[in-house]
């Protein structure tokens, strides 16, 4: 069943599961993507506030749902082999239908307060990208290992908090490792640059990710190669684009990912960290002690060593 035809819901639209009971309270909507709406919504006797997503597509839906309740229970299956943070944080918090003149699928999941991922570093700076990729990649490595690819990886399917936490927020175009991508866009797909196929695989989400920080530090340049016939489209193009930047260590990592040269998520996680985030690590400018401050304690010491030695003289 389709479900374009369908009209938002307002705020204060109860959202009640039919076979599990669980009462939602619309907020707000919180946006549309390509197969669905996403609502901000809280369950009835709780605090918490939750995203929950209807689709336009029951199909659709339905395979992001298996995609995620695999993803959870593989999550579990192998949490003793995680992080002290899981890659995977627990998405899926249940699924249900609606009776809404039709049984219409939903499913919840844990809300991600931020901002999208571009909107993110325009406001704080490029400076917070080490951290921020390391996140995203961590994110990355634990859907490979749960079996799957992103696909469409691009800022806005990516949200940040205010320090820093990276999360992957649409899993519609998720795919098993070795099948075909089933959402892509553009200027983030290997075949649109005629850099390799199609098919699931790491490196696919790892080139990807590359594309996307280009596209964060030097949009216009993306934009320009794109411009061109599809034929003449290459990695080349985005090659030069990641020589022109001025951090050489981000470069590298970048040319490295675009030629498909990692072995993995994880290597690529490794080389990140020790080679990009590590180097790049600071004190945002937000956060730093003012000089006035230092230059204020620096004399208040002079002058407490100062009294204590006259103290003492005499």
């Amino acid at each position: 069943m389709g479900m374009s035809s369908n009209p938002p819901y307002p705020a204060g639209t109860v959202i009640i599961g039919k076979w599990r009971g669980n009462r939602y309270v619309v907020e707000r909507l919180l946006g549309r993507g390509a197969n669905g709406t996403v609502y901000l919504v809280q369950r009835e006797g709780r605090r918490e506030r939750y995203a929950l997503k209807i689709g336009y597509d029951t199909l659709d839906l339905q395979s992001e749902i298996n995609v995620l309740t695999t993803l959870q229970s593989r999550r579990k299956r192998n949490e003793h082999r995680a992080r002290q943070e899981s890659p995977l944080s627990s998405y899926l918090l249940e699924a249900d239908d609606f009776a809404d003149g039709n049984n219409v699928p939903f499913y919840v999941m844990r809300y991600v307060e931020g901002r999208p991922l571009h909107l993110f570093l325009s406001r704080n700076g490029s400076s917070w990208l080490g951290l921020v990729g390391l996140k995203l990649l961590d994110k990355l490595r634990g859907l490979h290992e749960c079996g799957f690819v992103f696909g469409d990886l691009k800022p806005e399917n990516v949200m940040v908090s205010d320090y820093g936490e990276a999360e992957l927020i649409d899993f519609g175009g998720a795919s098993p490792l070795g099948r075909s991508v089933k959402q892509f866009t553009e200027w983030h797909d290997r075949g649109f640059w005629n850099a390799g196929s199609r098919t699931g695989d790491e490196n696919y989400d790892l080139f990807a990710f590359a594309v996307l920080c280009l596209r964060l530090l030097n949009e216009e340049g993306l934009k320009t190669a794109a411009l061109q016939l599809p034929q003449m489209r290459s990695t080349d193009e985005l090659l030069k684009l990641a020589r022109k930047l001025p951090d050489k260590k981000l470069s590298s990592w970048l040319s490295l990912a675009l030629k498909g040269g990692f072995s993995g998520s994880a290597e690529a996680l490794e080389l990140w960290e020790n080679h990009i985030y590590k180097t790049r690590k600071r004190e945002p400018e937000s956060m730093a002690t003012p000089r006035w401050l230092k230059n204020a304690f620096a004399l208040s010491l002079f002058l407490l060593a100062f009294t204590i030695y006259w103290v003492i003289r005499f």
